[in-house]
């Protein structure tokens, strides 16, 4: 019974020296050689101006979200346009309600001024 799980313990040994084994390579066979401009915080090319830990306006979240919503929409609509003559009219008005729904949660974004920018 055990035999059957080889393959899958195989593919875990396999998975995980395929990953472990570069990071161990080049922690070994790389040159240490630290100094000051390695060790110091990359911004861009210039010197850090701010901390790391600012707040930033909650809009740029906002904005984040509506992204991943509407670029899920997107990722939801290609498979659907493909197949759309085998899914039929339940296919068709499926998808009209879920972009309904999208709609009226945009609009409702639009209203609240969660796409102004000051």
């Amino acid at each position: 019974m055990l035999e059957n799980y080889f393959p899958v313990l195989l593919f875990i040994v396999v998975g995980l020296a395929m990953g472990v084994a570069p990071l161990v390579l080049g922690r070994l066979l790389a040159p240490h050689r630290p100094n000051d401009a390695k060790l110091s915080p990359y911004e861009c090319g210039f010197e850090a101006f701010e901390d790391a830990r600012m707040k930033f306006d909650v809009r740029y979240y906002l904005v984040a979200i509506l992204f991943i919503l509407f670029d899920l929409e997107i990722a939801f609509l290609f498979p659907w346009a493909v197949v759309l003559k085998e899914i039929g009219t339940f296919g068709f008005v499926s998808m009209m309600v879920f972009l309904a729904i999208l709609v009226v949660g945009f609009i409702y974004e639009w209203m609240k001024g969660a796409l102004e920018w000051e």
